[in-house]
């Protein structure tokens, strides 16, 4: 019988765990979607398996991470498995969605699975790689759209990640139910709050809940799928309506 997707990832994560532990070289797998990242988070977060596990994109906040296989005998900080290609534009001019360089990477017959996250600025963007297709990359990746580009291959401590101002924002919920919050904190009904949560479109802390009815507490940080992430921040005391006042951070 053929396996189905959830359980192939699965599988490959634990190969890569086996590897890793007994042939004591660090192991990875491929970039991973947010589906993807609660299913092994779910598999390593009760049990030990000999090595270091951690997920990993190439900066604090990196949306699209990769499980990081690291033997007990090595400093974990010292896996270096990523690269950053800077990509910088010759016609300054015209602006350039994080579509269009992902688009113009798939272009070259890159796999998604093999790249990070895109940081797009003005003058261009930069992109975090698997290591093994940096090169590839530097070689090929010469035009966005019809903008000639230039690329370079840089460290990952040379990453520039723009500061994102934190916008605090109030709201209140019936309770503290997962639908009620997603409902408030983005501005939908409780309904389509429901209906995102049960197609596995919400995660809480990185791991997909499908429960409407799953309670969050006070620091959580909660994904809608094409919505964003916010933080419940801050959960206060009963209005005078008898609902609860939450604070958002975005």
């Amino acid at each position: 019988m053929s396996m189905n997707k959830d359980e192939t990832i699965k599988a490959r994560a634990l190969d890569k765990i086996e590897q890793c532990v007994n042939k004591n070289f660090i192991t990875k797998t491929v970039f991973l979607d947010t589906h993807q990242q609660s299913l092994l988070r779910e598999l390593t977060a009760k049990k030990k398996f000999g090595c270091d596990i951690s997920f990993r994109g190439g900066y604090e906040d990196a949306e699209r991470v990769a499980m990081v296989c690291v033997p007990e005998y090595l400093d974990p900080e010292t896996a270096d498995i990523f690269r950053l290609i800077r990509v910088k534009k010759r016609n300054k001019e015209k602006p350039l969605s994080h579509g269009d360089f992902l688009g113009s990477l798939l272009g070259l017959g890159i796999k998604r699975e093999m790249t990070g996250d895109i940081i797009v600025r003005d003058d261009g963007a930069d992109i975090i790689v698997m290591d093994e297709i940096a090169e590839f990359i530097s070689d090929n990746y010469i035009k966005v759209g019809r903008i000639d580009i230039s690329t370079e291959v840089l460290p990952l401590d040379e990453l520039l990640i723009p500061e994102k101002e934190k916008t605090l924002f109030y709201g209140t919920v019936a309770s503290l139910r997962l639908d009620n919050t997603v409902s408030s904190g983005f501005k939908i009904s409780r309904s389509k709050a429901a209906q995102a949560i049960r197609s596995g479109s919400v995660c809480v802390n990185h791991m997909e809940v499908c429960q409407p009815d799953f309670r969050v507490e006070e620091g959580d940080l909660i994904s809608v799928r094409k919505k964003g992430r916010i933080r419940l921040n801050e959960v206060g005391g009963r209005t005078g309506k008898d609902r609860i006042g939450v604070t958002f951070e975005k």
